[in-house]
């Protein structure tokens, strides 16, 4: 499949990207809004994890996959000024990308598990259906954590640094969930081969 972007102009993206992140951290501490600077602070902790992976593991992500981590991020992050409440379609589009990243991960890592172990093997299409319900498990479990943060929070008589809309909006995140980690499992996969080679070298170098 031919890439939209080159490796450098990925990197570059990402790099402006970060910048936005950062910018709308100060928006936070000027506007005096928690939710925003908490959120800005870990996206943009987050963004430096594949530079973390190469230099402390030698595992290197393609810059592709590199630059939608850092957009889903953004995205995310911009939400928290208001587009989250503001555009009923939002929470969608960043449910949908966060999800392809959460499928991603676990295509990575059971495929690296699978072909590092002979005691291991996993049909591609159950592969597939595991994709789907990974991340649907990853969901549930981020939708837990959502609501306690948000009652521990509430419960100190702070401002919710997590926003939930309540049962209905729970379940339509999920659905969207379940739509990002079939995007994966059907047509995406591939995207993820080169890095699950890597963190496979990385196990027989680190555990053989």
């Amino acid at each position: 499949m031919r890439r939209l972007l080159s490796s450098a102009q990925a990197r570059t993206a990402s790099r402006l990207l970060q910048l936005a992140i950062a910018g709308i951290f100060v928006v936070g501490l000027a506007t005096r809004n928690l939710s925003v600077v908490v959120n800005a602070a870990l996206a943009l902790g987050v963004t430096f994890l594949p530079a973390l992976l190469a230099r402390d593991f030698d595992i290197r992500v393609d810059a592709g996959l590199v630059l939608l981590l850092t957009v889903a991020l953004f995205l995310h992050t911009l939400g928290m000024l208001g587009l989250y409440a503001g555009v009923w379609w939002y929470d969608h589009v960043t449910h949908t990308l966060s999800a392809m990243l959460v499928a991603g991960v676990g295509y990575t890592a059971t495929k690296a598990v699978d072909h590092y172990s002979d005691a291991i093997y996993l049909p591609r299409r159950f592969l597939a259906l595991y994709i789907v319900l990974f991340t649907l498990a990853a969901g549930v479990f981020w939708e837990v954590l959502e609501f306690l943060a948000r009652e521990f929070v509430v419960g100190l008589g702070f401002d919710p640094v997590l926003v939930q809309y309540g049962l209905d909006d729970t379940l339509v995140d999920l659905v969207f969930d379940t739509v990002g980690a079939l995007v994966v499992a059907l047509f995406g996969t591939e995207r993820f081969d080169d890095l699950s080679d890597r963190v496979t070298e990385w196990l027989v170098t680190e555990w053989s």
